[in-house]
């Protein structure tokens, strides 16, 4: 078999996917001459074949991490398990993509009660020796043995409540070494056994604990929410100890090479002094900015910051760096690509560029396209802002606003968002744990932790409102309240969260709309300047048009008439038309509606300015416009002067079993062309006064559900009939087309034969995506969750085209149509549209354009530039 470990000294950061990032990075800052404590990594291919050897670790793998271990006490004279100048060690986790605080470490691996005495005396530091070993015990006990870890925080809370403390740091040695017998009697009880005392033995039962958390629920939902393939496996990294709680010359901290929320080009982090890794993103202590470490350690602040610039420039993106100071020597133990907001990677990426760090196409592959979701929603409303009562401010850990139903835990957040209501997740701390609740919830807002937390960390790479450290709220989990002095919000009341400035407020505070200028603007420039796909929206009313052409739409791809005929001075027009019974008193309610879809048409028009715009006609089946209340029946009888049994029969008459398959789509104007007639007639008509008022306009009629040419061909017919009468009565010139929604698999199967009737081709993948499959778009979240946990699909085909079946319908129906009508226009209008990996494949089988909701415009955009630049 292959190699399965790598010394830091062997590897390189382009060794990635078999070493894992943080392996990769350690290696190649090693190379590079940082001071990085030695080390060696366990590959991602290792922790695959533990996963087919049945989570075992087998002989080979044994004997490799062994030798690597002895080299490793070779060159640092130190020794596992010594009783004179034993070795510590650190096991990390180290996937291919970053997963932040997903899986698992444990910490001063390697301490026994003989090696703890050796420590002792070693470094003359018995307070030091003995905090190393309270932390390993709980932390080995926790991740590696699962025994949970407030049984051991209770203890240590007791403990500091009993003497006044406030800090782990007042801690003496005899209160330590009380701890230490504690946490070891905990051990025993819960797993009755004693805390294991061999080195190599809780070194392999760390590395087994580390390849389990690759496939822990807290991971797997990560890499859901992330795209990640969950076929990557995660590399182990054992590395030598360095100790930042040694007392008040050492330290630990994590920073950042620019500002992470903003993009400003400034270091940002925090520290704490006397104090290991894990208690910065604990949220334990509250950790002091970076910049004051230049008062108290300016030697070691100069080499950090000339350290962080090294790394930046070499590469050539904002990192992430973990740092321990151990008696005034600095430790590199970490690198990454620090995970940003969208607002902070646009303006990172515009500025590398001025800086000459990368170039523009770089910069446009850099940017995560869904991310940008984050910048394109509201902010809180300058007036009602200033209204809301502000109760407390924490530190701004993820920018943008929020507002919802305060809930105390991640499973009540859930319950909430899935009865509809929007919520906020308030905890002392948030924990890996809280996963599910963080996704489900507005925003979050924690007492304890700083801007390195979890709770921020994972926040910003969500694109979730977060205020963090916010330490004047008492937060009662158990009592389900908050409290900041007098006021006290109980769960299901309101509050309101600002994310770029920490502040918190009650109630549910007004927002307003985004202005995307600037950076992005310039940033968006260079996309278009690069993508060959057109992006249009799907936009069903002046303003859905008028935002979509504020966020760079080109056409509107799907205009859905039906969405016109709800509302309130309509519905009861619609209703009459639908329960004529002859076509003179559907023409009766069909000539009140005219006049209201011509301004429909006529304003939408003028909204997109010129540009292309497609409407379908007509779509869902009749009953759906239809009263079900007892009440709004009898008035409609009333209104209608027919009997309420009568009408009552009418309607259970027009009721569908399987109303996907029924009487809805072109199948209606086959029935009732007079409904498609008088949609035809509104659009040329708002086509003519739009023009009027000196808008270019050159419509396209969409006519949906075809799955036969002769359906086409009859519909078609009188629809160009009623064009040309109205073009001819207003003596105007003007370009239209008549073309198809691809929405039926025959349709596609047929696409050569529509072609001849068909001027354009707009695909319509979520029906084809339910037809494809024979699943109902309602009904199948009801099982495509177990689809996808159990692997049978990769992702839901209603979020990501389905490539390899509806894709292939797509592809096939566009080369048939080219084939019959080489200059046919085909494009998507489905949900699909927006969606990055579904727009690449649009790119790539060489659609015309993807339609898609206003707000995922500028994602469709990046989507496409992206895809035009991995194709070259």
């Amino acid at each position: 078999m292959g190699k399965f470990v790598y010394s830091f000294k062997e590897g390189s950061k382009e060794m990635k996917n078999l070493l894992g990032g943080k392996g990769a990075n350690l290696a190649e800052m090693t190379k590079i001459g940082l001071p990085v404590p030695p080390g060696f990594t366990i590959t991602t291919d290792a922790c695959n074949t533990y996963y087919k050897k049945d989570k075992k670790i087998w002989d080979e793998l044994l004997d490799e991490i062994m030798t690597n271990l002895s080299e490793l006490e070779k060159t640092l004279d130190k020794k596992l398990g010594d009783n004179e100048n034993p070795l510590l060690l650190s096991v990390r986790s180290g996937a291919v993509i970053s997963m932040p605080g997903m899986m698992d470490t444990i910490l001063n691996l390697g301490l026994n009660d003989t090696a703890v005495q050796a420590l002792s005396k070693k470094t003359n530091n018995e307070r030091f020796a003995y905090d190393s070993y309270r932390r390993f015990i709980q932390m080995f006990s926790d991740v590696v043995m699962g025994i949970q870890k407030y049984k051991f925080e209770r203890i240590l809370d007791d403990i500091k409540e009993s003497k006044g403390y406030k800090y782990d740091t007042e801690l003496t040695v005899d209160d330590l070494k009380n701890i230490v017998v504690e946490f070891k009697n905990i051990y025993k009880k819960e797993l009755r056994q004693e805390f294991p005392s061999d080195p190599k033995e809780q070194l392999l039962l760390a590395v087994k604990a580390v390849f389990d958390s690759w496939n822990n629920p807290r991971a797997d939902i990560y890499r859901k929410l992330n795209d990640i393939p969950h076929k990557l496996g995660t590399a182990v990294n054992i590395q030598s100890m360095v100790f930042g709680n040694m007392g008040q010359t050492s330290g630990t901290g994590v920073a950042f090479t620019r500002n992470p929320s903003t993009g400003e080009n400034v270091l940002f982090g925090e520290y704490l002094v006397d104090a290991q890794g894990e208690d910065v993103v604990a949220g334990i202590r509250t950790p002091q900015p970076i910049a004051s470490l230049k008062e108290i350690m300016p030697d070691i602040y100069k080499q950090f910051e000339d350290t962080t610039r090294i790394l930046e420039d070499h590469y050539k993106d904002m990192q992430d760096i973990e740092f321990t100071i151990e008696n005034e020597n600095l430790y590199i133990l970490q690198t990454r690509n620090g995970k940003r907001t969208a607002k902070a990677a646009i303006n990172i990426a515009v500025d590398m560029v001025s800086e000459k760090l990368i170039d523009k196409k770089q910069a446009i592959m850099r940017i995560d396209a869904k991310q940008l979701d984050q910048l394109l929603h509201p902010n809180f409303e300058e007036k009602a802002l200033k209204q809301a009562t502000l109760i407390s401010k924490g530190l701004p850990a993820s920018p943008g606003a929020a507002s919802g139903k305060v809930y105390f835990n991640a499973s009540d957040v859930v319950a909430a968002n899935e009865n509809g209501e929007k919520a906020i997740l308030v905890r002392l701390e948030t924990s890996p744990e809280d996963i599910e609740g963080m996704v489900s919830s507005e925003g979050i807002l924690t007492a304890r932790g700083g801007m390195t937390s979890h709770a921020a960390v994972v926040a910003r790479g969500m694109g979730k409102c977060c205020v963090a450290g916010c330490s004047d709220i008492k937060v009662s989990e158990s009592k389900k309240e908050l409290r900041v002095k007098d006021l006290v919000i109980k769960e299901g009341e309101y509050i309101s969260l600002d994310g770029s400035t920490g502040s918190v407020y009650t109630g549910n505070i007004t927002k307003n709309e985004v202005e995307l200028v600037g950076k992005f603007e310039e940033f968006m420039d260079w996309v278009d300047e690069v993508r060959v796909l057109k992006v249009r929206t799907n936009a069903d009313t002046p303003n859905d048009a008028k935002t979509a052409v504020k966020f760079g739409a080109e056409g509107i791809g799907l205009c859905r008439t039906e969405h016109m005929f709800f509302e309130e001075d309509r519905i009861p027009v619609v209703r009459k038309m639908i329960l004529s019974k002859t076509v003179d008193e559907r023409q009766e309610a069909l000539e009140k509606l005219l006049p209201m879809q011509r301004k429909d048409f006529s304003e939408i028009f003028e909204a997109m300015e010129g540009r292309d715009t497609t409407i379908r006609l007509l779509d869902p089946p009749l009953h759906e416009f239809l009263p079900k209340k007892e009440e709004d029946i009898k008035n409609l009888a009333d209104d209608m002067n027919i009997s309420y049994e009568d009408i009552l029969k009418r309607i259970e008459d027009l009721e569908e079993f399987n109303p996907m398959l029924g009487h809805r789509g072109c199948r209606l104007a086959v029935t009732y062309p007079e409904i498609y007639i008088m949609q035809a007639r509104a659009i040329m008509e708002g086509a003519i006064e739009a023009k009027n008022n000196g808008v270019d306009v050159s419509p396209e009629i969409m006519i949906p559900l075809i799955g036969d040419v002769n359906e086409l061909k009859y519909i078609k017919e009188f629809v160009v009939n009623v064009v040309e009468d109205v073009l001819k009565e207003s003596k105007v010139d003007m370009k239209y087309m008549v073309g198809t929604m691809i929405e039926v698999p025959r349709a596609a199967l047929t696409a050569d034969e529509i072609a001849k009737e068909a001027e354009f081709f707009s695909f319509g993948t979520n029906d084809l995506t339910q037809m494809t499959y024979g699943f109902s778009r309602d009904d199948a979240n009801k099982f495509l969750v177990e689809y996808e946990s159990k692997e049978i699909f990769e992702k839901d085909p209603f979020q990501t085209l389905d490539k390899n079946g509806v894709g292939k319908l797509v592809k096939m129906a566009s080369k048939l149509g080219r084939e019959t009508r080489e200059d046919i226009k085909l494009g998507i209008c489905g949900e699909h549209g927006g969606e990055p990996a579904s727009v690449e494949f649009c790119h790539n089988i060489g659609l015309n354009y993807v339609s898609c909701s206003p707000y995922r415009v500028p994602i469709a955009r990046l989507a496409a530039a992206q895809a035009a630049l991995k194709e070259k």
